[in-house]
């Protein structure tokens, strides 16, 4: 297994001007929408950080502790595309690098650390500690285009790259798809963010919504399938 899953997730557009990823927030009112080469581009900008700055070679891992969110998106499909291994939850192995929430940073004893904003415009974080990075200041001077290496054995966790590059799908290529299921665990990761994106589809991610909302929002977005 040589392409790496965010390789594998771009080949499957169609049309790098529609949207492909959608994140709504009920709480904050975010609702953001990133098209194929809009999502590509913080992709390769994020992977470009990791090989350049940190020395991230196929295989070595990488901590995303962040919620579902656009930017958490955006780092996963860039280490992905760098061929790391994302450690989620409670797996070991000591990361090179750990992207976290401004909350998070004294959970991780990590010698590079990057704090994520969750922000709708990737606006920065300041005042942060010595030695912490800022998301928007460490990846915004990379360049949009980027030339993987190759993927490394393992994507998330101990999940094999060519199990997760394989992973089944209930939806189907041109799908728009809102769901709610989470993918901040291994298993989520896999079968409810990357699984969507690689059939081909357009997924609609919402945080905090109840029924009466997601039927309404999945009517605006024009979606053909809701998972919840």
């Amino acid at each position: 297994m040589t392409d790496t899953v965010t390789g594998l997730v771009l080949a499957r557009l169609t049309d790098y001007a529609q949207p492909l990823f959608t994140f709504y927030d009920e709480g904050t009112g975010e609702r953001t929408e990133l098209s194929g080469a809009t999502l590509g581009n913080w992709a390769a900008k994020i992977a470009n950080y990791l090989r350049d700055e940190i020395g991230v070679a196929p295989g070595d891992a990488v901590r995303v502790d962040l919620p579902e969110h656009w930017q958490t998106a955006a780092v996963v499909l860039g280490a992905w595309w760098a061929g790391a291994r994302v450690l989620v939850g409670d797996a070991g192995q000591d990361p090179l690098v750990a992207f976290v929430t401004r909350d998070g940073i004294d959970a991780h004893d990590v010698d590079e650390v990057v704090v994520v904003p969750l922000d709708p415009f990737a606006m920065g974080s300041r005042d942060l500690p010595l030695g912490v990075s800022d998301f928007g200041d460490a990846v915004r001077t990379h360049g949009d285009q980027y030339r993987p290496g190759g993927a490394g054995p393992l994507a998330v966790n101990d999940l094999p790259t060519s199990a997760v590059s394989s992973a089944a799908s209930d939806v189907s290529a041109g799908q728009r798809v809102l769901s709610t299921r989470e993918w901040a665990s291994a298993d989520g990761l896999v079968a409810n963010f990357a699984a969507p994106l690689l059939a081909g589809a357009s997924l609609v991610w919402v945080r905090g919504a109840d029924d009466a909302r997601i039927d309404a929002l999945a009517a605006t977005e024009k979606v053909d399938v809701v998972l919840r």
